[in-house]
């Protein structure tokens, strides 16, 4: 509820108060990139790593932050942050744990509004948004939670038909057909009588991905989804995402700061680091990076810049 209350204060009741668009924005292409500030004098500069290397995804934008700055109390999450989130590729937002990742989530969705800056769902502000907006901006997204986020009173079945009843006119015979081939679709067809308690953990992430995708959603978030998975079934699952992107198109963002979760599905990487983005693009040239940061994370190891701070 404190999130929703200061939610409400930023918002300053709806679009009229939306927050102006910065002039840090680039024209031509729609797409920001980070710049980093010269430190002043004698002081070490805490971004300079972060290179801000603009590499094409060669798609259009489905989700877009413009100067993003974000705070809870002194504690400063996004500081200035731009990013875009390309259409019709499985994207990856990693760092180190604490950085932000999660936060970014919840700002796409409009459940946190930025202190500045703008953040844009196909174009449209979302801190401009009135409810109803948000609400049906809302459609647009399927997520899938790090425990699956399933309703404990209710059967597998009944925990994946429950957004097509909450948010559809559709018959039972419809959500029927619309389950079941979902259920199928993760490998979970039969388990629809099961109870969340009876399941293992790689099921319950099958079943959240099941809930994520019945309403056909534009746009698929993945909050550290290998979370408290085993390696075999951590590849599992990355291999179950590529499937079903294959089949059913869209955006798909996942927030982790697993390296081999990366390696096997990201087509598109983005690093966050101290509230901003040290470099982003296609997975291979980020793979590839001659930013020692970057090539420090991706490689795990212990020597370079990132230390235990």
């Amino acid at each position: 509820m404190a999130d929703e209350e200061r939610t409400e204060k930023q918002r300053g009741g709806g679009a009229q108060d939306a927050p102006e668009k910065p002039a840090s924005r680039l024209e031509g292409d729609g797409r920001a990139a980070v710049v980093s500030e010269p430190a002043p004098a004698g002081e070490e500069d805490p971004f300079r790593w972060h290179t801000g290397a603009k590499r094409d995804h060669g798609a259009e934008d489905a989700i877009e932050f413009i100067d993003v700055k974000k705070s809870f109390g002194r504690n400063t999450v996004l500081n200035g942050l731009n990013l875009s989130i390309p259409e019709g590729k499985i994207s990856m937002i990693l760092g180190p744990s604490g950085t932000g990742k999660s936060v970014c989530i919840k700002h796409m969705v409009g459940l946190l509004y930025p202190d500045e800056g703008d953040v844009l769902v196909h174009g449209e502000s979302v801190p401009s948004m009135s409810d109803d907006e948000l609400f049906e901006m809302r459609k647009k997204f399927g997520v899938l939670f790090q425990d699956g986020a399933l309703f404990g009173s209710m059967n597998l079945y009944d925990n994946v038909a429950f957004p097509l009843r909450q948010h559809t006119d559709k018959g039972e015979d419809e959500i029927a057909e619309i389950v079941n081939r979902r259920l199928k679709e993760v490998g979970l067809a039969g388990a629809g009588d099961r109870m969340p308690n009876e399941l293992s953990g790689g099921m319950r992430k099958r079943a959240g991905f099941a809930r994520a995708l019945v309403l056909d959603p534009e746009i698929v978030l993945f909050d550290e989804p290998d979370s408290g998975l085993d390696p075999v079934r951590t590849a599992l699952l990355c291999e179950l995402i590529k499937e079903v992107h294959e089949e059913n198109g869209g955006a798909y963002v996942v927030i982790t700061h697993d390296i081999m979760s990366a390696r096997r599905v990201a087509e598109y990487i983005a690093i966050l680091w101290k509230g901003r983005i040290v470099e982003a693009g296609p997975a291979e040239e980020l793979f590839n990076s001659d930013n020692e940061f970057v090539r420090q994370f991706l490689a795990g190891e212990a020597q370079g810049p990132l230390g235990m701070e």
